[in-house]
């Protein structure tokens, strides 16, 4: 499996990082160190996780994801692996995380609040990247980055990043970081997969510009991009089936914006593409998320060791520039099927 840097920084993983955002809830622990396992023995150094894992969020379940990560991680050489995690965003915005209270902020008490609450989880002494979950763009970035810079001086954090955020947001906080003589964010954590192509509108040429490497999670359009809500079907455990037919409205208007009908008509082209080709359309898609030069490693996900297979198998494919071409072809017949 190749490895790519992130950033600027010193730290090289490998070019497939497994996502852990269902441990917890979906799966069990023992479940949860199998895929683990599984990941590492193919290869895979890098592992991201948050504070507010599992998904969906709930009280109850918050922060047993790192619990779980940190328990495996024992049986590891700590230096053999890349460990991400991170600390919600504000909770006055569009989410309240059930994380401190439901008051949730990007300052230096909360932000502290959870390195402690995530180094202790996770039992180590350091994460390699710390990303805020999404940014807080009108309390600025002097008091996050200031925080996050003392972090990395104390040896808690190695280099920081962003997730969920904008090309304003990228671009300011690179601004302040410079002005202020601050880390600044080397990685940039967003949605991207062939059903949903908006970072390569602008953040692509910032990340290309100032060095930043994006981490694209859902590069399987939530699992869009399987098939398996093609034809209509709402399968059974699937996370948008229990959003589609649960009673929370957030919920719902995010499965909306995954499962509707240009991302369904994509999903059908690129499975009869993947038929010529011979290989699993996950397999495909994983491979485009990587095939990107802003592209550093791709998140993955699974719930089980067989949806994890044809992710794994997109590390040794490199899909030619006839099969680039005609993914452009379909998404240009879809335009933009996530809004």
């Amino acid at each position: 499996m190749e490895r790519r840097r992130l950033g600027r920084s010193g730290i090289v993983v490998s070019e497939i990082c497994m996502g852990t955002m269902t441990f917890g809830s979906t799966l069990d622990e023992r479940a949860s160190f199998e895929i683990m396992d599984h990941a590492y023995e193919a290869g895979i150094d890098f592992f991201d996780t948050a504070e507010i894992y599992p998904v969906p969020p709930k009280v109850e379940w918050a922060n047993r994801t790192e619990e779980i990560v940190g328990k495996w991680l024992r049986s590891k050489d700590r230096s053999s692996v890349i460990l991400a995690t991170k600390v919600v965003g504000p909770s006055h915005g569009w989410f309240v995380p059930p994380i401190r209270g439901g008051k949730a902020a990007l300052d230096r008490i909360h932000i502290r609040k959870a390195i402690e609450g995530s180094l202790r989880r996770l039992q180590t002494d350091y994460v390699d990247l710390y990303q805020t979950h999404w940014p807080d763009h009108d309390f600025g970035y002097e008091e996050t980055l200031q925080t996050l810079t003392e972090l990395q001086e104390e040896g808690k954090i190695r280099v920081i990043g962003s997730s969920n955020e904008t090309e304003w947001g990228t671009m300011k906080a690179n601004q302040v970081a410079k002005e202020c003589g601050l880390s600044r964010y080397e990685t940039i954590q967003n949605n991207f997969s062939i059903n949903n192509r908006r970072f390569e509108d602008a953040l692509a040429d910032i990340c290309r510009r100032e060095g930043i490497s994006l981490l694209p999670y859902s590069p399987i359009g939530g699992g869009v991009l399987s098939g398996k809500y093609n034809d209509g079907a709402l399968p059974k455990g699937a996370r948008f089936t229990d959003y589609l037919q649960g009673d929370g409205e957030r919920q719902r208007q995010m499965a909306e914006r995954f499962v509707n009908e240009k991302s369904l008509a994509t999903t059908a082209e690129l499975i009869e593409l993947a038929k010529e080709l011979q290989i699993d359309v996950v397999t495909l898609a994983v491979a485009w998320s990587k095939q990107h030069d802003f592209v550093v490693s791709t998140i993955i996900g699974a719930n089980s060791i067989e949806q994890l297979k044809p992710s794994l198998a997109a590390a040794d494919l490199k899909l030619s520039d006839e099969t680039l071409k005609r993914i452009d072809a379909i998404s240009a017949k879809y335009p933009y099927p996530m809004g």
